[in-house]
């Protein structure tokens, strides 16, 4: 399904200069889009309003012809700090979005393996609490309960920030992997240019509170972390990226970033 923004605008009480300013952007149904900017840019308010979760102060936000006015299971979200619940076993999180779209109850224990499976965590997790798990599990265990409710759009704000580098290569290739076999939407919001580069299909550069560029990836798939500089057209683009976001343009392995 596409989502279409039109010259959307958020402004938020108290502060006399808007979050968003005009936003139009199309995302294609079955892409990998890439928001990139500072903090502050804007990037985060205009994934809530995909998701149904702020308002637009003025214009629209459509999902396949249809205005978004609030939280769908359609659009699963994935934010930097995971939101299990942290009284529930794994298995019970998981479960929960289940039982929100009515899934049956006696196919409900096979659904949670699978969908564990699918994540790449073994069965016998199902029962830990998720204080008992490291962050990339938890991120993991998040996305199992995501792709539970099913959603044709997968809204992702920063979900990897807090992560040490190795999980957080390693949660992009699971990411990557689930969009190829799974075909879903994703917009993604992330700060790190690399990052930014090995997801997309397209990158759209906000600043403040608008898109000051969109870049179509040139960058062939697969992108293995440990030769993605090696691959033409890296260094421009990489180049390109930093001086939209006015950062040092020296290019850099990206496990040094």
């Amino acid at each position: 399904m596409a989502v279409v923004t039109t010259d959307l605008v958020v402004r938020f009480p108290g502060n006399p200069h808007p979050t968003l300013r005009g936003i139009d952007l199309t995302v294609p149904d079955g892409a990998f889009t890439v928001l990139v900017g500072a903090s502050g840019s804007g990037k985060s308010t205009l994934l809530h309003c995909l998701a149904g979760l702020i308002a637009p102060t003025s214009g629209t936000v459509t999902e396949d012809g249809e205005s978004v006015r609030g939280p769908d299971p359609r659009r699963g979200v994935a934010f930097q700090r995971d939101v299990l619940f942290p009284w529930m076993s794994v298995a019970g999180n998981i479960e929960f979005a289940l039982r929100a779209r009515k899934f049956a109850s006696g196919r409900r224990r096979g659904r949670i393996e699978e969908l564990l499976d699918l994540v790449g965590l073994p069965a016998d997790i199902a029962g830990k609490r998720p204080n008992q798990l490291s962050g990339g599990m938890r991120q993991r265990v998040g996305l199992a309960r995501m792709l539970a409710g099913e959603p044709d759009i997968m809204l992702m704000d920063e979900p990897f920030a807090a992560l040490d580098a190795l999980t957080r290569l390693n949660m992009q290739d699971l990411l990557i992997d689930l969009w190829t076999r799974l075909g879903r939407t994703i917009v993604f919001v992330t700060h790190d240019v690399d990052e930014a580069i090995r997801l997309s299909d397209t990158i759209g550069v906000l600043h403040g509170g608008r898109i000051t560029n969109r870049i179509t990836n040139p960058l062939a798939r697969p992108r293995p972390a440990d030769t993605l500089a090696d691959q033409p057209g890296y260094s421009e683009l990489r180049r390109t990226l930093h001086h939209e976001l006015g950062i040092d343009t020296e290019i850099r392995s990206p496990a040094t970033t």
